[in-house]
């Protein structure tokens, strides 16, 4: 083995593990009409009155935009390997198509070079949900055009930036673009059409597809994968009707991305379940599929919580088990619930904290679709945080969070899945989405109104992990 727990109960990572922090364009950059930036979808919907907390928007954000050399040097304090950031689509070709706005370019061109010159690894995602309103008005990712639009905008970048960045993703959580995107609504461009979702899928799987060969035309040395948001999914109970639930919430959210990717087809059991939506995945042409699956260099997944779901027909009997069962589900053809076990921790995203989840997920992907190298590209929590009369911010709660699930990846490279990193979610406090501001992931605390910073406890203990490679042993509280 590559890595080892010894009798102090601190388990060595491998000398070429990468740590990393991550972050995403639209949730931290703010400057959204400065320079030349175009609206995108996030602008649109989070000026919508009720689709976000508080309406909030992305406007000011961090103001990553104005702040980056403080940031920089955050991130230098931090003694991280590798930054994963996103470039926004509209920052750099406002209409999605046509003209480039160089000023937009500048931008990520001081940000890599700022990366460089403090041997910090430029991790570029090219898609992090900010798609240009333009491209939105004539179908988004719902035509195919999308995609076509997208393989140009990802020439654009390759070519700025070629080897300075040696590796790139594709996508961030494509499920969540096109599930909460345009199935369920809760984030832009906020559409609920399940037929229009299936569609939105497997267009940004064909984005991704196209993307790859220019990646690797374009750059000789480029490392290129694409980032997925997957989660282990349990039934409820044993009864069949409860597996059968939760093999469908796995379809939805792991195998209709894993399966494409990796195997080269669509489950069949969803193509089934999704045939009387339209236009669903009849969107699909011939060859698709061959675009979707060229093979990648890694693959990037982000995990935060376990899924536990019955079949919605038999709630009744899991309120009696004990179990708290969710009144409704955002996708109502899956006729499923999710279940809370009561006692257990909890974030303020009101996700149950399962660290074993997180190594399950990763054996299973090593057993039933790659051995290529993992990433963990996000991982970790929202809480309560705040400043106490000292000036600090003590969030033990997420030091914990953090120990149990590095312990936990620890626990996959122990049992012979080649994760070769891992990226902490979030480096700041930023935009949370349709939570705006209501929710802190970061690892540093941002007052919003004045845009100052202040490491948490957190950053300090990821800090230490950091300099000595090392993680004490968490028993995670899935595994007791």
């Amino acid at each position: 083995m590559t890595s080892s727990t010894t009798n102090d109960r601190t388990r060595h990572f491998p000398p070429t593990f990468l740590w990393g922090a991550a972050t995403a364009s639209y949730q931290i950059e703010g400057a959204s009409t400065v320079d030349g930036r175009g609206p995108s979808i996030w602008d649109t919907f989070s000026h919508t009155p009720g689709a976000v907390w508080n309406d909030d928007n992305g406007d000011v954000a961090c103001d990553h935009y104005h702040r980056m050399d403080e940031d920089l040097d955050l991130m230098a304090d931090l003694d991280i390997g590798a930054y994963r950031f996103s470039v926004a689509w509209p920052r750099i070709i406002p209409d999605g198509t046509g003209q480039v706005n160089q000023r937009g370019l500048d931008f990520y061109r001081r940000l890599v070079d700022g990366l460089r010159d403090r041997d910090i690894e430029p991790t570029l995602t090219l898609y992090h949900w900010d798609l240009p309103q333009p491209l939105e008005d004539r179908g988004g990712w719902t035509v195919r055009d999308t995609a076509e639009a997208f393989a140009a905008f990802v020439e654009v970048v390759a070519r700025t930036f070629g080897d300075d960045v040696e590796r790139w993703i594709t996508l961030n959580e494509p499920w969540c673009s096109s599930w909460l995107g345009y199935g369920s609504g809760h984030h832009a461009p906020g559409i609920r059409d399940i037929g229009m979702a299936a569609a939105a899928n497997h267009h940004l799987l064909l984005a991704h597809g196209l993307a790859v060969p220019i990646l690797r035309e374009t750059i000789a040395q480029a490392k290129v994968g694409i980032t997925l948001n997957l989660s282990d999914h349990r039934p409820g109970s044993e009864d069949p009707l409860d597996v059968a639930a939760a093999r469908r919430a796995d379809g939805n959210l792991n195998r209709l991305f894993l399966d494409p990717i990796f195997h080269g087809r669509y489950p069949e059991d969803m193509l089934a379940h999704y045939s009387k939506f339209s236009p669903g995945f009849s969107v699909v042409h011939e060859g698709d599929l061959e675009l979707i699956s060229r093979p990648i260099d890694f693959l990037g997944v982000n995990y935060y919580s376990p899924v536990t779901v019955v079949d919605e027909s038999r709630a009744t009997e899991a309120r009696t088990a004990g179990y708290i069962v969710a009144t409704g589900d955002q996708f109502p053809d899956l006729c499923l619930r999710g279940l809370e076990t009561p006692g257990r921790d909890r974030t303020a995203m009101d996700w149950e904290i399962q660290a074993a989840g997180l190594t399950a997920l990763l054996v299973h992907i090593r057993d039933e679709y790659s051995t290529l190298p993992i990433y963990i590209t996000e991982n970790g929590a929202a809480f309560d945080d705040y400043v106490d009369p000292n000036g600090r911010v003590l969030d033990f709660n997420r030091v914990a969070y953090l120990q149990e699930h590095i312990s936990a990846v620890h626990d996959a490279i122990d049992a012979g899945v080649n994760v070769q990193g891992y990226f902490v979610w979030s480096l700041l406090d930023n935009f949370e989405w349709a939570f705006g501001y209501s929710r802190r992931f970061g690892i540093v605390w941002v007052d919003f109104p004045t845009g100052t910073r202040l490491p948490k406890e957190s950053f300090h203990w990821y800090r230490d992990a950091i300099a000595s490679n090392t993680v004490q042993y968490a028993q995670s509280p899935g595994s007791r």
